[in-house]
């Protein structure tokens, strides 16, 4: 989605040169396909090609990814999940400081 998201639509093979990756053409075809049955692009047809147009802002997306996200491993708790990040280091203590900044406010 990145990938779609900068180039604001693309044909696979653009979306392929855009990630600068070594995932195979066909692999990255399928997920686009896949991210279409979501409802997270859509295509235009140009002649026998399908350029993917993104249907979804990123705004959206993460909200999305996020709740889905916290709902399947930390079973709707956000405060879980910080704390496991915490737990795993992840979070500097300066992080987690800005965070609960950002909370108060």
């Amino acid at each position: 989605m990145q990938a779609v998201w900068k180039l604001n639509g693309g044909f696979v093979k653009d979306i392929l040169e855009e990630m600068n990756s070594n995932t195979p053409y066909t692999t990255l075809a399928s997920t686009v396909k896949n991210l279409e049955k979501k409802g997270y692009v859509m295509h235009e047809r140009h002649a026998n090609a399908k350029k993917y147009l993104p249907c979804i802002s990123q705004t959206e997306y993460k909200r999305s990814f996020m709740s889905s996200f916290v709902g399947e491993y930390f079973g709707n708790s956000y405060k879980d999940m910080v704390s496991f990040f915490a737990e795993e280091q992840k979070l500097k203590p300066e992080e987690l400081a800005e965070i609960l900044n950002m909370i108060k406010k």
